[in-house]
């Protein structure tokens, strides 16, 4: 039976905007919190677990629950969801911190461990004003950026890629060659200051 042509334009049209929010959802990355279970003691979540800052003295271990998921040696935190597959763009805005980590790791990585130290987690750093990778303690310089506000992260499972991304113009500035074997989940790392994530975004065009 033949639909009325107004009928069937809605229809085309309601079919269009399910397209593409699919589409939309298809290109969304991870969306996570931090994990508290896994911040070691010097550090504290803040907004919606959203965001971490760094405690000079920070809380007593001994005040804290026994958790054997926490980092105990290094002012590290995990996200609380893991990927396994397919392309993600998170941001991660930099608040007074002169020292930190950001990156991704083996789910599992040891707790007595700080990221970019063992060959399971894949880290850009930036101390000493300078930009670096890491892996398995091996640092390499990354020119052609600065001290951003904020910057992205472009990981890519299947291709076995991450990548550091200046957002003031939504270029890739250094990419890691990664060694995926399992589940990996985004890192963090700060010795002062605040770090803000952003997920759930879609991956910007051109990346």
């Amino acid at each position: 039976m033949a639909l009325p042509f107004a009928r069937s334009l809605c229809l085309c049209r309601r079919g269009a905007k399910r397209l593409g929010a699919a589409a939309a959802e298809s290109r969304r990355g991870v969306s996570f919190k931090l994990e508290e279970k896994t911040a070691h003691s010097s550090l504290a979540l803040f907004k919606g677990d959203t965001g971490v800052k760094y405690g000079m003295v920070g809380l007593e271990p001994t005040m804290l629950a026994p958790n054997v998921e926490r980092f105990r040696e290094w002012a590290v935190v995990l996200a609380d969801t893991v990927v396994t597959s397919g392309r993600h763009y998170w941001e991660v805005t930099v608040k007074r911190s002169q020292q930190f980590r950001i990156g991704v790791a083996d789910v599992d990585i040891s707790r007595d461990s700080c990221i970019g130290v063992d060959d399971r987690s894949w880290v850009f750093a930036y101390a000493q004003r300078k930009w670096h990778t890491m892996l398995a303690n091996e640092k390499a310089p990354i020119e052609g950026i600065g001290h951003p506000e904020k910057v992205g992260l472009l990981l890519e499972y299947e291709a076995q890629k991450l990548s550091l991304v200046d957002v003031s113009r939504i270029a890739v500035v250094h990419t890691l060659q990664t060694d995926f074997r399992g589940p990996v989940v985004p890192a963090f790392a700060l010795w002062d200051g605040e770090l803000l994530t952003h997920s759930g975004l879609e991956v910007p065009e051109g990346l």
